[in-house]
Order: C-alpha cells, then structure tokens, then sequence
C-alpha cells in the first residue's frame, strides 16, 4: 500500500464516522477527493523519481541444434536471471549489492522469440544503465559455462541505453490518482452508511419482548 493511499483510507475512515450527522453527507464524497488530490500530489512530490534501463540478450542455437530448444532454454534463463548465482556475480560491475539487484531488475521473455529484457529501475538513470547491463553480462557468463551441455550461446543483444525522464508518475498524475480514489472511496462511504441507519431503524421500531404495545383506535 503506497503512503498515500494509507493516508486516504484514515481520512475517509473519520469522515464516514462523521456521515451521523446528515449535514456531513454532502461534504464527504468532495472532501474526500480534495483530500485524496492533495495527499497524491504530495507523495509526486516527495517520492524519489525512478528510471528505468533495459538490456536485451538472446539465445542463439549452435549449428545442427534445433531452434526451438533455444526459445525453451531462453525461457529458462529469464526464469533465472535474477537469482542469487547471476546477481553476485553482478554485484561489483553493477556498484550496488546483490539484493538491491534482485529488487530492482525484472526479467521478461518472449513466447516467439528467444529473446530476454532484463529492465532495472534505481533513482539515478546511470545506475539503472549499469544495473541492467551488468546483469545481462552475467547471464551471458552463465550461459557461456553451459553452452557444451546446452547447445546454445547466451549473447547480449543490445546494451541499455540511458533514460532522459524518470518513468514514476508525475506529481499531477499522482494528484489525479489520488483524487479519484478519494472520491470513490467517499462514495462507498456514503453508500454504506445509509444502509447501517435503515437497518437500525428497522430493529428500532420492533417492540422487544414484554413491552406495552400501543393501542389502536378503534374505527368509527
């Protein structure tokens, strides 16, 4: 759960307590998305902004080897591209350790080509570059020490190139995002409070056992 929708649901929590009184109910569906619109906004603007690098490596078959086991052994390489053989060799080109890598690199394979994205995200943009770069190096290393048993070769295809703009929201887009979560979550508020008041008035007005009842007039 990100910080600000954390802060969203607490605020939309004492606004719903507040739905008692029926001069609220009108307020709480606008109030809630201001306040979500402000509470996204914030987070834009505090978060530290994130860029991503992508690094490409293929798995070329051998001569006389079928090119099919290539695209089920590139998927088994992207199934082990971030563990922890292939991210501590990593660690030192990379400058950052073995877990940060783990966490920040995803890796990604194509059904119809044999082919590996290995995409990482850091706060800088050449951290990112050296993440991605220095882990599709290591796998090619793997893939080198298997290629006799395998029958293929892990080669890098492209290297990363550098990010000109962070690929985390903006602060208008996490303001917009937050706005309408507010305002959906002040709407289900409001849906779910007149709904508990019917259902106490409705046990409210059954006379419990051994009250007087009222009397009816008689009809003239």
């Amino acid at each position: 759960m990100t910080p600000h929708s954390f802060l969203v649901r607490r605020v939309i929590g004492r606004l719903t307590r507040l739905t008692r009184a029926g001069a609220y109910r009108r307020l709480l569906v606008p109030g809630a998305a201001l306040l979500g619109l402000a509470a996204g906004g914030a987070y834009g603007l505090l978060a530290t902004p994130q860029y991503a690098a992508t690094s490409y490596v293929v798995v070329v078959p051998a001569k006389g080897s079928d090119p099919a086991g290539a695209l089920g052994l590139a998927q088994a390489y992207g199934r082990v591209a971030t563990d922890v053989a292939v991210t501590a060799d990593a660690q030192v080109e990379a400058g950052v350790p073995a877990g940060t890598l783990r966490a920040g690199v995803q890796a990604a394979t194509s059904p119809d080509a044999p082919m590996i994205s290995l995409t990482a995200r850091a706060p800088r943009p050449e951290t990112a570059v050296a993440m991605a770069d220095s882990v599709a190096r290591a796998l090619v290393q793997k893939g080198a020490h298997t290629q006799d048993s395998t029958g293929v070769r892990v080669v890098q295809f492209t290297r990363a190139a550098t990010p000109t703009a962070p690929v985390s929201p903006s602060a208008p887009l996490s303001a917009l995002v937050g706005g309408c979560a507010g305002g959906l979550l002040g709407g289900l508020a409001l849906l779910v409070r007149p709904r508990r008041d019917t259902a106490r008035g409705r046990y409210a007005a059954v006379p419990g056992p051994g009250s007087p009842s009222v009397a009816q007039p008689e009809a003239v």
